[in-house]
């Protein structure tokens, strides 16, 4: 079935039938809640099944119709992440870098998500969790905690991509069988004689081989976005995609959505990195024996199919002198990551202590001398 394409535009609102005002996803929930009157509203049940797209045929055009969706975005000068305002605002603070944004936005073509994890963590217990965090932490400057109590923190869905393919791997290499020699050599004994003894020495025999693997890869997934540290996205794994829900605008009511900056081909180049050291595991398995060589693999991926989801993050971005640092935390299961200053003077008179412990140790040392 083919569904138009809907024209560009803001995010949907959602009107309180009690007050008018607008209606936010409330986290942890299945509802929208009104901030002000706490009226609720379930949001309307949607088939469970998520599709998976074919790859092939959105990665060189993009199709005219299906799966895709004029968008209006605005970008961050700062950090170069593409979101989209709340309706009605004009301007705001880019939630990836504490940066001023102004809503000047374009519209583009883009795929639209498939579905998404709800947010679960609150954001009270986000901010929670940021406090606590700040407070842990060793030689941070003095004022951070403070700059950092001012800080908002906001709920952002990151773009990723999920893969699936069959891959069919051709290789050669090398099957190493171990073996045992006896070996003879000289040694001198307590008495300080010269003996001549035997041991027994494992060597390696190595066998040319070659062969074909295949290997089956469900849900790869690729964080689609440039605007935020990879090592520190990868920390906050694992998603729990099981709970994953079809893409609904109510979902998006009350947070920010960013568009993806990687593109589909690229981040199945990257998901081929996550595919290999598996490939190469079931390449050893059948290459048997006691030890392994690979020398070539070369890999046939088919039946590609991907997702495009949105993962829920609560970000904490505060400028501390004249720098940005990030605070982010898992949205479903509350693992936090952290981008910190270090506070130089405190490492200093760290160091003039451990240096007059030193030396009044050393002072003591020579007096008893």
């Amino acid at each position: 079935m083919t569904t138009a394409t809907p024209p560009a535009s803001a995010q949907h609102q959602f009107p309180c039938a009690q007050c008018g005002a607008n209606l936010q996803f409330e986290p942890g929930t299945d509802s929208l809640k009104c901030p002000y009157c706490g009226t609720e509203q379930k949001i309307p049940t949607v088939p469970e099944h998520i599709p998976r797209l074919d790859f092939l045929a959105f990665v060189h055009e993009l199709p005219a119709t299906d799966g895709v969706a004029e968008t209006l975005t605005v970008h961050c000068t700062n950090c170069g992440a593409e979101t989209g305002l709340q309706p009605n605002v004009t301007a705001a603070l880019c939630p990836f870098c504490g940066g001023g944004i102004v809503a000047t936005a374009s519209s583009k073509k883009v795929i639209r998500p498939q579905g998404l994890l709800p947010f679960k963590i609150t954001r009270e217990q986000a901010s929670e969790k940021f406090r606590q965090w700040v407070a842990s932490l060793w030689f941070a400057p003095s004022a951070l905690k403070k700059q950092a109590e001012q800080s908002a923190i906001h709920g952002v869905y990151v773009p990723a991509w999920t893969y699936d393919s069959n891959t069919f791997t051709q290789y050669t290499g090398e099957r190493g069988e171990n073996y045992w020699e006896t070996e003879t050599y000289t040694e001198t004994d307590a008495q300080g004689n010269q003996v001549t003894r035997t041991r027994q020495v494992q060597k390696i025999r190595w066998w040319p081989v070659s062969g074909r693997v295949s290997n089956r890869f469900v849900d790869l997934i690729v964080m689609a976005t440039l605007t935020l540290p990879r090592k520190h996205l990868d920390r906050l794994q694992p998603w729990d995609l099981p709970a994953l829900v079809p893409y609904a605008d109510e979902y998006l009511s009350g947070f920010v959505a960013e568009s993806y900056q990687v593109p589909l081909a690229e981040g199945f180049e990257t998901a081929k990195g996550l595919m290999q050291p598996v490939i190469n595991s079931t390449i050893c398995r059948d290459i048997g024996g006691d030890h392994q060589r690979i020398h070539s693999a070369n890999t046939d991926y088919r039946d590609i199919m991907f997702k495009h989801l949105l993962m829920p993050v609560w970000i904490s971005a505060y400028q501390f002198q004249n720098k940005a640092y990030r605070f982010l935390v898992n949205a479903r299961t509350g693992h936090v990551q952290g981008e910190r200053p270090w506070s130089a003077a405190k490492i200093l008179i760290l160091i003039g202590i451990i240096l007059a412990i030193v030396g009044i140790i050393a002072t003591i040392a020579a007096m008893n001398k």
